[in-house]
Formats: structure tokens, C-alpha cells, sequence
């Protein structure tokens, strides 16, 4: 029996350097067998609301689900996990800095869509309130630009953490003429077709992406397309066909890429794919409904052409897609019942949207989730899969928290002990608002009379029976945790046109 002994020595050897091995590679649980970090595509759209799909997110389908056809957000579902209370702010701008920057809206103070240069879209007249002063420049890199909030971005901290970092598509980060107005800015190595505003002047490339065709301003021209200019293709498409160049410069290049899939589709103005529009005629829809389905399936195609190419390349098992949507439809569009409210309202139409994450050997396929994800959550959820540890290197304190343990099946049982925000001080189209909700409850804060609303989400999902009457103490409880926090984050609140002083924050109403 003595020759055991060698082979357990050999044996003890092996083993130790197989964990000596393990230790010194810096492998993180966000890289693969080889040490590679992930690829990670953030597939965003702009708003599409919560059922504007052929996927269900709700119990049971619905006549939009019935309506529209995209087969590859289906096989996003079977192949991901779904997440049926996802949160955007109401509109878009607060959306996308909130994402870049971690910050709730009531923080970074963008709380309405940015364009020119020190102007607001809000209205100069309402018999109730003034707007406060608010970061109507957008994110800044700097602070040398007034009105902006100053921030570490998301592709800047995965830029320096080696990874490829694109920008396709829709930007609205920051007002004409400041830095912002340009992703490359912002941490994006690549820049494809973003710009200060957030729609297109056309989606057709024989219009050359310009709103000179309906006589609008070239502030909504889309930039760094020409070769397109004159063609008959359809932008959605033209920023795919971009995209998907972007990925293969990445994949040549054997780096980690984070390309932001950033669509204009399907915001205004609602011009029809002739690739999908006859379909939705002959099903009977209206012409505004029609040109509506087929840009979804517009975008729908894009999401498979870009999963195809990934597939192509090799590097679907080491690739993260994450779909999701900046706030609810327009208030055009047909109502995403049994969701009451559009984009622009505090009402679960207005603020919660589609989302999906694909992501191989760690979601489970085909699953769903019910717990709460808001939009500033992705900025810790991209780093936490990238393996960047952010902590000290951003000069923003972060409202997001990160939903990879859910991903990955650890979903914390207390999901329902997180409160959400949502802060609207505009007279913009819709009156301004404050909402809170908190797991079941939701409640709502009107500023231009100063009351409330409260919903019990869970029982009511359309919002439709006012509980502030006979639930007192759940009304002062949420009031209170909503002025808490909008005195944390120095929210800007409306000016009373009366009184000439800021109005009073909801648990002040409610004393």
C-alpha cells in the first residue's frame, strides 16, 4: 500500500493548485468559465406601454396582446424572465437620466422632457401653480452648465471598466447646445443617430429623417444617418442594421460591449411601416392603430434581428438583453386596460411598463416575477453584472437597487417593504403630482388642490375605488414616508399662484 501515498500527495497538490488557480484569477460571479465579462443590451423603447404587445403582462391576455404580433418579445418571454410591476417615470427625459445616474427624478430634478437650451415646455399660464425651477438643461459631465444635474454615468463607469460602450438611437440626455446633447459626453465610445431631442423628424429615410416634410424645426433632424438619406428604410430598421455593426466591430475586437438599443419607435409622429401596416388594416384596426401595430412590430423585428446577429457571432451564452420601456403609450394609442391612465399620468398606465431580462445560466426560462423594479434600479443591476463595483467612484447618491439576485431566483421576501416614488411638478399637458407607492398601496398627492388618492394596487389594479376616506392612517402613513423623502431630496414643489409660496407637502395637508 505505499504507493498510496505519492498519489495522495499528488492528489493534495492538484487540489491546491486548482484553488490557487480559482483565487487569482479576479473571477467575479458576472464573468463566464473563461474570466470574460458579460455583454450586456439594454433594448429600450420609447413609449410603449405595458400591454402594447403580443406578450402578456398581465394574468390573462387582453385585446391588445390579441392585436399586436411580436414573436420575438414571445421568445424573449419563453427564453427570460418577465417582470410584471416594472416602473418608468411618466415621461421620457426623467426616465433616461434616472437610468444613467441611479437617482430617482425627485433627486436629479430632470422631472419633464428637455430640448432647448433654458426653456421649458411647461406653460406659461395655469390658475393654480408655477412649475418650480428644475434641471431643464438635463445631465451635465461638468458642472459648469446651469440647470443640469452633475453625475457619474453608467457607460462611463463600464467604459473604464474595459467594456465597448454604444450608443444607438434616442439620447434626450441634456438641452441643445450643451455637452449632453451628445452621448460621447456621457461615457459612449460610439454615437449613432442620438441628439438632444427625443423624436425623430420622420421615420423614413426618403424624408431623411426630417421634419422639414411637415415644415417642423431641424432640432428634430437625426443626426449621423445620411447614408440613408433618400432610401426607402424605415429608421427603426436603419439604427438596427447600425447597430448590429457595432456589435460585430466588439466581437472583432474581443471586447465586453454595452450597446444601448435606444429606439425612437414608437414615439411621435406615428408614421406606419408599409413592411407591417397591411396586416393591421385588413384586421380591421383604425389607420392611427394601424400605423401604431406596425411600428411595435417595427421594433419587435429589430429585437430579433439583434438576438439573431449575437447568435451569429458566438456569444449569446455570454449576453445579457434587457427589455424595457421609458413610460406608459401615449394618450392617443388605445388604453392599455385594465391599466387606467397614459404616459404623462401617475396612473399605473402612465408609469408601469414591459420588462424582460434574458440572461443565459441565470434566469430561469420562461419565469415571471412580481417584484417591484423601478427605472433608476438599472443602473446598479448593469454593473452588478458587469462586475463594477461603483461604490466610491460616483459622485450621486444612488436611489437604484439592484434586481440581479431576483434574476438569478433569490427574490427577498420582504419585496413589498420598498417604497417607490414618482415626482411631476409640471403643468405640462397633465396636472402636476407626487406618488408613492409601497407594496399593495398606492397613493397619489395632486398638487394643484392638495389632495390625495389612495389605491390599493394589488385589489385594484385600474385604480378605480379612492380608499383616502376610508383608510385614514394608510393615508397619513404613505403622506408621511412621500414629504420624507421629497424634503431628502430637495424636490422642487409648484409655486401656488394664490399664495406665491411653495405648496405644502402631503403630510402637512393631511395634519
Amino acid at each position: 500500500m505505499e504507493f498510496i501515498k505519492p498519489i495522495r500527495s499528488f492528489l493534495v497538490i492538484c487540489t491546491l493548485f486548482l484553488i490557487l488557480s480559482s483565487c487569482g484569477s479576479g473571477s467575479t460571479g458576472s464573468e463566464n468559465e473563461e474570466g470574460q465579462k458579460p455583454n450586456i443590451i439594454f433594448f429600450f423603447i420609447d413609449d410603449m406601454g405595458w400591454q402594447d404587445t403580443s406578450v402578456p403582462f398581465y394574468t390573462k391576455k387582453t385585446k391588445l396582446n390579441e392585436a399586436y404580433y411580436t414573436p420575438n418579445m414571445e421568445r424573449m418571454a419563453s427564453e427570460g424572465m418577465k417582470f410584471t410591476q416594472a416602473y418608468a417615470c411618466a415621461v421620457c427625459s426623467p426616465s433616461r437620466i434616472s437610468l444613467m445616474t441611479g437617482m430617482n427624478a425627485a433627486r436629479h430634478q430632470v422631472t419633464n422632457w428637455t430640448l432647448r437650451k433654458n426653456q421649458s415646455p411647461d406653460p406659461k399660464t395655469n390658475k393654480f401653480v408655477t412649475p418650480p425651477a428644475w434641471n431643464l438643461n438635463g445631465l451635465s459631465p461638468s458642472d459648469t452648465v446651469e440647470h443640469t444635474i452633475q453625475a457619474t454615468t453608467l457607460p462611463q463607469l463600464l467604459r473604464e471598466a474595459g467594456y465597448r460602450t454604444i450608443h444607438v438611437g434616442k439620447a434626450h440626455f441634456g438641452a441643445e447646445g450643451t455637452p449632453s446633447e451628445d452621448p460621447l459626453n456621457l461615457g459612449f465610445d460610439v454615437n449613432i443617430g442620438g441628439h438632444a431631442a427625443g423624436g425623430p423628424g420622420s421615420y423614413y429615410g426618403k424624408n431623411n429623417f426630417s421634419a422639414k416634410w411637415r415644415n417642423g424645426d431641424s432640432i428634430w433632424d437625426i443626426p449621423g444617418l445620411e447614408k440613408y438619406h433618400g432610401e426607402d428604410i424605415y429608421l427603426t430598421e436603419a439604427l438596427t442594421i447600425e447597430a448590429n455593426k457595432e456589435i460585430d466591430k466588439a466581437v472583432m475586437e474581443k471586447r465586453p460591449f454595452y450597446l444601448y438599443m435606444s429606439h425612437y419607435a414608437i414615439h411621435a409622429p406615428w408614421e406606419k411601416d408599409d413592411r407591417f401596416y397591411k396586416k393591421y388594416i385588413d384586421a380591421g384596426l383604425s389607420e392611427f392603430n394601424a400605423a401604431y401595430a406596425s411600428m411595435i412590430e417595427g421594433m419587435d423585428k429589430s429585437l430579433g434581428d439583434i438576438v439573431e446577429n449575437v447568435e451569429q457571432n458566438g456569444i449569446s451564452d455570454n449576453t445579457i438583453i434587457v427589455f424595457m420601456s421609458d413610460n406608459g403609450q401615449p394618450k392617443q394609442a388605445s388604453r392599455n386596460l385594465p391599466l387606467r391612465g397614459h404616459k404623462l399620468t401617475p396612473y399605473e398606465g402612465g408609469v408601469r411598463v414591459p420588462m424582460m431580462v434574458k440572461w443565459p445560466r441565470a434566469v430561469t426560462p420562461g419565469s415571471t416575477t412580481n417584484y417591484q423594479v423601478i427605472i433608476e434600479d438599472v443602473f446598479p443591476s448593469f454593473l452588478e453584472m458587469a462586475g463594477v463595483d461603483y461604490k466610491g467612484r460616483v459622485i450621486q447618491k444612488i436611489d437604484g437597487r439592484s434586481f440581479v439576485a431576483v434574476c438569478k431566483g433569490e427574490e427577498a421576501s420582504n419585496t413589498g417593504e420598498r417604497p417607490l416614488f414618482w415626482h411631476y411638478p409640471h403643468t405640462y399637458d397633465q396636472p402636476p403630482y407626487s406618488a408613492v407607492r409601497l407594496g399593495d398601496w398606492k397613493l397619489i398627492y395632486h398638487h394643484n388642490d392638495q389632495k390625495v388618492e389612495l389605491f390599493n394596487i394589488i385589489n385594484d389594479i385600474s385604480e378605480n375605488v379612492d380608499l383616502s376616506v376610508t383608510e385614514p392612517k394608510k393615508v397619513m402613513d404613505l403622506a408621511t414616508i412621500l414629504s420624507d423623502y421629497l424634503r431628502d431630496t430637495h424636490a422642487g414643489m409648484p409655486i401656488s399662484v394664490e399664495s406665491e409660496k411653495e405648496i405644502a407637502y402631503p403630510d402637512e395637508v393631511m395634519l
